[in-house]
Formats: C-alpha cells, structure tokens, sequence
C-alpha cells in the first residue's frame, strides 16, 4: 500500500473490543474465512481433538485449522446466565466496552436480538460483521435490541464476481444472485432502522482489482467503505490494494491506530471526492506470549496480535483465545481471568498507549469513524 504521509493526523485510542464467535454455521463458502480460527463444525462433527480438516464436504474452509493445534469445536452462544457472566468477567477484567459479534454468519442465529440485548445489558456497545444473508430478517428486531453497527462483507455486485471468492460447488448463478439480493435487503433494512452500517471489501490479489473497482462505485456513496488485505494471500493482496487505490488516485487523509492490537486504519480521499478506508496490521506481538512463538517473524504471523476472542466449545464451556494461528492458547474464561497473560496484555495495552504517545507530537484522541 502507498506509504502515508508523515504529517497527517493519527488518531490514538486503547483498545476496549472483544470479538465473540456466536455460532459456527455460514451459508458461504468463502476461499479465504479464517473462521475465527475453529474448524467447521459440519465437516468436523465426528473428528477429535487435534485431528480437524480445514477443508470438507461442505466447501468451507477454515484457513489456519490444519496448523493452529486448535482442540475444540465451537457451540452456539446463548443468550443465558454462562454467557453474561463470561461477559461481565471479560468487561471487568480487561476493560472492555464493545462486543464485535461474529461467526459463522452471525444472522443465522435464531437468538441474535437476545444476544444482543444481554450484551448491551452487561455494559457493551454491540457490533456485528455479516455477509447479510439473514440480515432483512433480524435487523428489526436486533435495532431494537439495540445493534449499533454492521460490517457487511461484500463481495460481488453480480453472481459471476460474488463466484469468484466461492468455493467452486457454490458457484451456481441463481445461489449467487440470492446472495446478492439478501445483502442489499439487510444494507437497506440497516438504513430504514438507524443501525450503522459498512462495507468490508477483502482483496485477494491482481485479479480481483476490478471486482473492487465495481462495488467501490456501487457501495462507497452510501456505505463507509473498508478494503481489507487476504490473511492468505499475504503480499499479493497488500499489492492489490496499492494498485486500487493508485487507480483511484487516493490520497491519505489520517491513520487510526489502536493502542495494544495490530489492527489500524487509514483513511483516503478518493479523486471524485469519497472516502474509503483501508485496514493494515501493524507488527504488534506480545512482548512474552509470542516471544518464543514459531509464527514470530514477518512471513507466518499474518495477524499479530489481534485482540482477544471469545468462544463457546462443545465440551469445556467459554474459552478465551489469544491467536487464530495459535489456538493451543485458549483458556477457559475462569482461568484466563486470573493469569499472567491477561497482566501481560493490559500492561503491554496501557506501555503502547504511553510509547506511542510520547513518540509523536501529532496524536489525536479519537475513536474510528469507519
């Protein structure tokens, strides 16, 4: 991507969001889901611990599954007692104060709006990323509850392009075109109900560059608009988005980094006037926890450290995961609570704010617009 300029505005803040895997269940096929790191469950149901497939019958894939050393499988999350009080242990001890639901396709959850309302009762501000596929049915019902945002994952404006990501068995036309129709209903169900909503854009590489092109001119004027870089496809999609954005004659506007994670941002000024925002990682490692990880250098670790998960397994109840490539560091929540990892990452959270602070005169305290 193109290198920003050094005197636009950076806007600091700490990171206070806990993703949460509510179900497992997706009716994509994307090539390139990390699926939360878990394996599918369909694929998976009769496999144990240790012996999980990536890839299956269904064509969802699970990117890291085969190399992650992942233990469990994912269970639906309810809406009861156990999960508000994983919840309120979370909040209180790490801080946090945005729920960012995912999945699977958090849509398909038959008790989303009650998700959503414990979450919000426990202290949260509730966010969700989607591919829309059962949005027109549960947004109502989840602005009620009082959903905050979605962050659509937009793929194509015509079944050929949406195709193009898919797993070749998911390739049918009229299943494509459904897709479609689904996404734009829950898009225009968010508008008429108040919620938030953005487009996620994944670029997997070259080839994919007009593809992009298509729904920046189809989304932008109504959605703020992320393009997001492939975890799988490493420099080729950082490649893509370069050539995007050159072809857009984009100009940087200002970075939003969070202290304590790696996920930042980057806002540009498109030449017809739009703006749209890229996500980049920044090398952010835990300064013990990936110190003597083999993942720890520029080539394996895609994601850094992220931020924290939460999950709900089949057998051992909700665990908290540190890592989609190292989910051998999951921890029951009663555990994690009380170890050295959640001292680690709240004084490497609150060291990174202060580092970064003194090192630039030109922060800005904000949260991200997008």
């Amino acid at each position: 991507m193109p290198t920003a300029p050094r005197d636009i505005p950076t806007y600091l803040s700490s990171d206070a969001t806990l993703r949460a895997k509510i179900l497992d269940a997706c009716g994509m096929t994307c090539t390139f889901c990390h699926n939360e790191g878990t394996p599918v469950v369909v694929d998976n149901h009769r496999r144990q611990g240790g012996m999980f497939t990536p890839a299956g019958a269904s064509g969802r894939v699970s990117i890291y599954a085969a190399s992650n050393g992942v233990t469990f499988l994912p269970a639906p999350v309810n809406p009861d007692r156990s999960f508000r009080a994983a919840l309120a242990s979370l909040r209180d001890r790490m801080g946090f104060s945005e729920l960012h639901l995912t999945g699977g396709e958090p849509t398909l959850h038959p008790q989303l709006p009650a998700i959503i309302a414990l979450a919000r009762d426990a202290g949260y501000v509730v966010c969700m990323t989607s591919n829309g596929e059962n949005g027109a049915r549960q947004i109502t019902r989840c602005a009620e509850a009082g959903l905050d945002r979605v962050n659509f994952s937009v793929f194509g404006t015509t079944s050929a392009e949406l195709a193009q990501v898919q797993h070749v068995r998911s390739r049918d036309p009229e299943r494509a075109a459904r897709k479609i129709t689904a996404l734009r209903e829950s898009i225009a169900a968010c508008v008429d109900h108040g919620v938030r909503a953005s487009a996620n854009i994944v670029v997997v590489d070259h080839t994919h560059v007009e593809r992009v092109h298509r729904l920046l001119d189809t989304y932008a004027p109504e959605l703020s608009v992320r393009l997001l870089n492939s975890l799988d496809h490493g420099q080729a999609s950082l490649d893509a988005i370069d050539q995007v954005l050159t072809e857009r004659g984009a100009v940087a506007e200002a970075r939003y980094i969070t202290a304590g994670v790696s996920g930042a941002r980057t806002s540009y000024r498109l030449a017809d006037g739009r703006r749209i925002y890229v996500k980049w990682i920044r090398p952010v490692r835990l300064p013990h926890t990936c110190a003597g990880c083999r993942f720890n250098n520029d080539i394996d670790c895609q994601e850094g450290f992220y931020g924290l998960r939460l999950y709900r397994s089949q057998e051992d109840g909700y665990l908290v995961g540190v890592c989609l490539q190292r989910m051998d560091l999951c921890w029951p929540v009663e555990e994690f609570v009380h170890s050295r990892i959640a001292d680690e990452i709240l004084s490497f959270r609150l060291a990174e704010h202060v580092r970064l602070v003194k090192a630039s005169t030109r922060w800005r305290s904000a949260s991200d617009p997008s």
